[in-house]
């Protein structure tokens, strides 16, 4: 009995049939990323474990329970398969010495892994699009990457989202609230689940993130994180949010946002899509101040954000992907006509035609078929006469029409007819 070989759980394929949907996005991303003038970086998908761990934080959810960490068997180096992309993309400035006397404004796109609980919009191998600006420390670089999100799900013609915007000061004003958020919730043991009483020392502002209805209201009356910053951490909230308001940005301040990530301070926002019955977000991030000197790098201001393409592309209507219906396909039967159709596909190619030719050597009516079946514009339609007479009859497939064309004049048909 053979072995039926399956994708890896939470892995999953992009099939044909999708490909075009995630062509369509990647194209948008790369034109969106120019005209706001990101560069593109590409940082291998292992890295040190210490890495994540010194940054993403110890009691993380990420590092705790969800890395996909291994030994390597040849120099029992500790590594792991990246659960995000801004720790890598920061150890590949430090590295190659980018922060030089110098800013950058970055952005990627790839693959990461978590080993998360799979469902619908969550994946242990997901994709995320990522921009990362360093060095650049005002609250004028938070208020354009709000304005470049939003920019985009314009593009995509999405609707029923929400910008939900919060500050967590810096890391010593979080120290402070800290303790006063765990004298509260230590008040209110009793009705904290598991997993409050879990994170409760360990990192109790993701407790206010809890999504358990038993504790809603206990998270909704905790103390605000917002009453214990400081003048500037106020200042730089503010003055973010009168951006916004100046580019017409609409927002919803949610003190209980705090994001998973240890390393944020400041700025930080999530998009939040309400087309189904359930809140899903789709795109976050924020201000990591102080990131770079934990990696070992100079003092340098950083702002990013990150989003998960699969629920982008869910979340995206199959109206606003233009069709694809430029392709010609070649058909073929009888003596020497594969060889004609050959020489005709990629002369047709060579000027930037989609060609596609059949070789599975079937009837004219199985050709036909396939070429309806791939959405051809037209088919050409070769036979031992056509080849005698150096001709090709050209189908046009939405309306049936054929017209038999001189084989000197198929470029020119083609070009008045793209």
């Amino acid at each position: 009995m053979s072995v039926k070989y399956q994708s890896i759980k939470g892995m999953k394929d992009v099939l044909p049939s999708e490909s075009p949907k995630w062509i369509f996005f990647e194209r948008i991303i790369i034109e969106w990323m120019k005209k706001y003038g990101y560069e593109q970086i590409r940082t291998p998908i292992i890295e040190n474990t210490n890495l994540f761990i010194r940054s993403i934080g110890e009691a993380t959810d990420i590092v705790e329970k969800e890395m996909y960490s291994f030994v390597d068997s040849l120099n029992k180096d500790k590594l792991t398969l990246r659960p995000e992309g801004t720790v890598a993309c920061l150890r590949a400035c430090l590295e190659n010495n980018l922060l030089y006397n110098s800013t950058q404004r970055l952005w990627y796109m790839g693959p990461m892994f978590r080993h998360e609980k799979p469902q619908k919009g969550r994946y242990r191998q997901f994709t995320q699009v990522g921009i990362e600006a360093l060095g650049l420390e005002g609250p004028d670089i938070d208020a354009e990457m709000i304005t470049m999100t939003k920019d985009l799900w314009n593009q995509l013609g999405f609707k029923n989202i929400e910008l939900q915007v919060n500050t967590l000061g810096t890391v010593a004003e979080r120290v402070k609230y800290r303790n006063i958020l765990i004298k509260y919730l230590e008040d209110n043991i009793d009705v904290l689940d598991e997993d409050g009483r879990r994170r409760l020392y360990s990192n109790p502002l993701r407790v206010l993130d809890s999504k358990n209805k038993s504790m809603q209201d206990i998270c909704n009356n905790a103390p605000k994180l917002i009453e214990y910053l400081g003048k500037d951490s106020l200042c730089h909230y503010y003055t973010w949010l009168n951006f916004l308001e100046k580019l017409g940005i609409s927002y919803v301040e949610n003190t209980r946002l705090v994001r998973g990530l240890d390393y944020y301070n400041n700025s930080v926002f999530e998009w939040v899509s309400y087309a189904n019955e359930s809140p899903l977000t789709f795109c976050a991030g924020g201000r990591y101040n102080g990131l770079m000197e934990e990696l070992g790098g100079e003092s340098k201001a950083g702002i990013g954000f990150a989003m998960g393409v699969e629920r982008v592309l869910d979340m995206l209507d199959t109206k606003v992907i233009p069709e694809n219906n430029n392709l010609i396909y070649i058909v073929h039967f009888g003596n020497n006509t594969d060889e004609y159709g050959l020489l005709i596909a990629q002369k047709l190619r060579n000027i930037g035609f989609n060609v596609k030719q059949d070789f599975e050597h079937s009837s004219i009516k199985s050709q036909l078929k396939r070429a309806d079946k791939y959405n051809a514009r037209f088919s050409i339609i070769i036979g031992e006469n056509e080849v005698y007479l150096n001709k090709v009859k050209v189908k046009e497939m939405k309306s049936r029409n054929e017209v038999l064309i001189d084989l000197n004049n198929l470029i020119d048909f083609f070009i008045k007819n793209n």
